[in-house]
């Protein structure tokens, strides 16, 4: 994988990381909040949308890099099922009926995965 490719994969994995924590903060800040309404146009949809642009690139890439480096830890099935998370949790993360636990661990999980790949990226990168 080109240099080029593996420095783009870090920047959209630590974006993605920013994005997750994001996601976080406004579920355990504000989504659960009594008074919270929801601003659909206004914050759901313009947060979505970047997320999903960012998940778009990030994808390609990071199956590519999994399959030519063989990291330890991260596999091609956990690239799709972030991805998939992560296209959930931006939406997710508004909704006030959203379970508290499985949110949480849907977070984790994510991370999980993304800070895996960042501390790899970040090792072959030196």
């Amino acid at each position: 994988m080109p240099i080029e490719s593996e420095s783009r994969l870090h920047q959209l994995t630590v974006k993605l990381r920013e994005f997750n924590q994001t996601a976080y903060q406004q579920y355990a800040e504000q989504t659960q909040d009594e008074a919270y309404q929801t601003d659909f146009y206004g914050k759901v949809k313009p947060f979505a949308d970047a997320m999903q642009k960012l998940v778009d690139e990030w994808r390609p890439l990071a199956e590519h890099w999994v399959r030519k480096r063989k990291p330890r830890y991260v596999f091609p099935i956990q690239i799709k099922d972030t991805s998939d998370n992560l296209t959930i949790i931006c939406v997710t993360a508004f909704q006030k009926d959203t379970r508290r636990r499985r949110f949480y661990e849907t977070i984790k999980s994510i991370d999980y995965v993304l800070e895996n790949i960042q501390e790899q990226l970040e090792q072959d990168l030196k």
